[in-house]
């Protein structure tokens, strides 16, 4: 009796490792592709992955709330056609974007601590936001979006 409840132990680990393979390949085959046309900007010394009709939030703009501004520092377009790269800018390429809100970003606490000198220092930082919806993506006045 001991004898076939072994192997019948075993028959369900024999499956259930592979059925954990089986589930573990479609996740890896399935790579993540970036769904339509998007465009990579520099602002504000950062880069940014821009996709029309999506919003994000970049370091505070002088601009207000529902006006439109234009980047021109674009680094990569990809659209339908293929990729376009710039050195360092892509020529003619510009992104649309709609002022939505200015916004604080989440409290960060610095907190600095001289080990036995009885000196401690805590201090609180928010950055300043603007969230911005990407209108369109135009590559020499032609919107690609």
């Amino acid at each position: 009796m001991a004898e076939t409840t072994t192997p019948a132990a075993s028959a369900p680990s024999d499956t259930a490792p592979s059925s954990t393979a089986e589930s573990a390949a479609p996740a890896s085959s399935s790579a993540p592709a970036a769904p339509g046309p998007y465009a990579i900007v520099e602002a504000s010394g950062q880069q940014f992955w821009l996709q029309p009709d999506r919003y994000i939030d970049i370091d505070r703009l002088h601009a207000e709330v529902d006006s439109t501004v234009t980047l021109e520092t674009v680094l990569l377009v990809k659209d339908g056609s293929g990729t376009t790269l710039g050195a360092p800018y892509v020529k003619g390429a510009t992104v649309e974007l709609q002022v939505l809100a200015h916004r604080r970003g989440p409290k960060i606490l610095v907190y600095k601590m001289r080990p036995k000198k009885k000196t401690r220092r805590k201090n609180g930082h928010r950055q300043e936001l603007t969230r911005v919806l990407v209108k369109s993506i135009q590559v020499s006045g032609k919107p690609i979006a």
